[in-house]
Formats: structure tokens, C-alpha cells, sequence
């Protein structure tokens, strides 16, 4: 039951060319930088990345993307402030693209996690997101069918976590990690701490049933 790995590398070994990969993170929050770079350290392609954005300069997501690494980004926001990389690759149809509503990419995780066969949502009704979806109305209002969103693999970002994978989280750094970690096969966690005894339950967010390895990484400014 002990999921203490002992470096990043181990961590990300399992991930396969090929793989869906759900990458944690919101603007700079939240970001598992470590887990990144062991992947492209790694050699894995063709990946599908999901997550929120794409990236931005010449760190997290955007050096997949400079390397050549994704075959695909499933975000809502592709094109945030410094996003070169993407656009670059994109430009030249090197890589496809899903764009997803926020909102909708958040539920559309937490549905797999939870083993929903999908919601309704107005999001994107009689918009080109609805384009090929199963559409319907309710009470005179559109609405569009979406589908859960699982992935191979996720890669975390915590604040604390137990040996058995208990996972908290440092404020607004929690973002979509809780719910990546529901919907992947395989969920990895870098944290600031691994401590030797369980958390307090009264902090824990994401249970280690949903984690299958921890390893320590401090960020560095």
C-alpha cells in the first residue's frame, strides 16, 4: 500500500507513446513543472494532453509541444498570453485540437471520475461546439449532450501527501487536480511533502484510492 516512488522518472515510466495524459493546473497554479519534465525527459509521443490550457513560454505543457511530443490538446484555452509553442505547431497541423468550454471541460472529467455516462448542458448550444452532439430541449431551452472525459494517466500537483497516496492541496492550487485524478486510470502525484504518518482526514481532498504513486518535488522559484 506504500505509494512513495523514489523521483519523478519512476513516476512517469508508465506512460506509453500514444497515451491521453490529464495535466493539472490553472494559469501557474497548480502545475505539476517536476512531472512535466520527467515526461519529455521521458520520450513518450504522440501524447493527447488535457488540461486547461496549452501552455505558455518555454515551461510545463509548452515544452511537450516545442519537442514535438503531443499529437493532440484537449483545453479551454489554447491561446492564453504566451502560448507560442502551441500556436506554432497548430499553425503548421502538427497537432489537433478540441477546444472545450471550461466549465464543461471541469464536468466532463469529474463525469468519468464519478462513471456518468455524460450530462446535458446549454454551454455551446447552436454553436459550433455543439457541431455532430446529440441535442434536445427542455422546457424551451437548448441543450447538448456531452460526453465524460477520462484519460490513461494524470499527473498531479499537492501540497502534502501519506504514504497511501492521501492527497491536500495549497488554496487555489487544488484547481482541476481532485478531479483528474477521479477520471484517470493512472493518477501520479507530485508534492511538496510525503509524510511518514496519514494525513488528518479533515484535510484531505483527493482519497489515495484514486492515486496510484507520490513522489516529493519542490518547485523551484
Amino acid at each position: 500500500m506504500d505509494k512513495r516512488l523514489p523521483d519523478l522518472a519512476a513516476a512517469v515510466a508508465p506512460i506509453t507513446d500514444g497515451a491521453s495524459v490529464m495535466i493539472g493546473g490553472f494559469g501557474s497554479s497548480g502545475i505539476p513543472f517536476g512531472l512535466i519534465a520527467a515526461l519529455l525527459d521521458h520520450g513518450a509521443r504522440e501524447l493527447t494532453i488535457i488540461s486547461n490550457n496549452a501552455g505558455a513560454g518555454e515551461t510545463g505543457i509548452a515544452t511537450l509541444l516545442r519537442e514535438g511530443r503531443v499529437a493532440k490538446v484537449i483545453c479551454s484555452y489554447p491561446r492564453s498570453p504566451g502560448s507560442i509553442w502551441f500556436e506554432r505547431r497548430y499553425e503548421a497541423g502538427e497537432i489537433a485540437l478540441e477546444v472545450v468550454p471550461q466549465g464543461t471541460l471541469a464536468e466532463r472529467i469529474r463525469a468519468a471520475g464519478a462513471g456518468l455516462g455524460g450530462f446535458l448542458t446549454p454551454t455551446g448550444y447552436g454553436t459550433l461546439l455543439a457541431e455532430g452532439k446529440e441535442t434536445r430541449m427542455i422546457d424551451g431551452r437548448g441543450y447538448v449532450l456531452e460526453a465524460p472525459l477520462p484519460a490513461d494517466f494524470a499527473l498531479l500537483r499537492a501540497e502534502r501527501a501519506d504514504p497511501w497516496g492521501n492527497l491536500s492541496y495549497h488554496a487555489t492550487a487544488r484547481n482541476f487536480n481532485p478531479v483528474m485524478a477521479m477520471a484517470a486510470r493512472h493518477a501520479v502525484a507530485e508534492v511538496r511533502a510525503v509524510q511518514d504518518t496519514p494525513l488528518d482526514p479533515e484535510t484531505v481532498v483527493t482519497p489515495g484510492i484514486f492515486v496510484q504513486a507520490v513522489t516529493q518535488y519542490e518547485v523551484r522559484p
